[in-house]
């Protein structure tokens, strides 16, 4: 990313901050969000999330601009094949999941503690419009996790394959070596700009009077 297109994305968010009026809520609980399809990717809100019972699942939350108002992380994958990839890791281990939408929060470290809450196994998974992911556990602080992915640039296709299996194990009991996670130095002052432009557009979608909601998903 050169410097020419730093400043664009800059000036973008400086403008959307600047132009956009604070997000008011307005759900107040109640599911308002029509079926959305993007490309072959379509979810749909079922009302209320509930807590699960089954020991066998894993949660999996989404963040509330995810594939609402964003369709692909910061590298460009769609968000239909990063949910397949995460589904497909938790299949392996033979375990199912399920899906919710968070509208009180946009930070991942609470979307995957609440999908634990909400999971029977008491294992979940959040993860941001931009792809920065967090596998978490109901008994554990919310600032605290079990695998944190925070280098959204850095986390590929067979990345979030392995949180999928990953995440599956724990709720299995497991204690499975971590997913190994890059490091590059360089991948924040790189994409530091349009993270920023995306961090915002997520945050204005967030309501504090929406509850979470149960999604049905469906892959074309």
């Amino acid at each position: 990313m050169d410097q020419a297109t730093i400043k664009r994305l800059v000036e973008e968010v400086v403008r959307e901050l600047v132009s956009q009026p604070a997000a008011q809520p307005t759900g107040g609980g109640v599911a308002t969000m029509t079926p959305t399809t993007v490309g072959n990717l379509t979810i749909a809100e079922t009302g209320e999330a509930t807590r699960g019972t089954d020991p066998k699942e894993v949660v999996i939350a989404l963040s509330p601009a995810f594939s609402t108002m964003i369709h692909e992380t910061i590298i460009g994958i769609p968000h239909a094949q990063v949910l397949k990839e995460i589904c497909a890791g938790i299949e392996e281990e033979g375990l199912k999941y399920r899906f919710v939408r968070l509208y009180k929060t946009a930070d991942v470290g609470f979307l995957a503690h609440e999908a634990a809450k909400l999971s029977g196994s008491g294992i979940g998974i959040g993860i941001q419009s931009r792809g920065t992911t967090v596998i978490h556990q109901k008994d554990l602080p919310p600032l605290s996790n079990v695998e944190l992915f925070s280098q959204s640039p850095l986390i590929d296709e067979a990345t979030f394959r392995a949180i999928g299996k990953n995440a599956a194990k724990y709720a299995k009991g497991e204690s499975p070596t971590p997913v190994p996670v890059r490091n590059d130095q360089m991948a924040r002052p790189k994409y530091q700009a349009i993270a920023a432009l995306l961090h915002n557009k997520e945050t204005t979608l967030v309501d504090l009077k929406k509850k979470a909601q149960g999604l049905q998903i469906s892959f074309g």
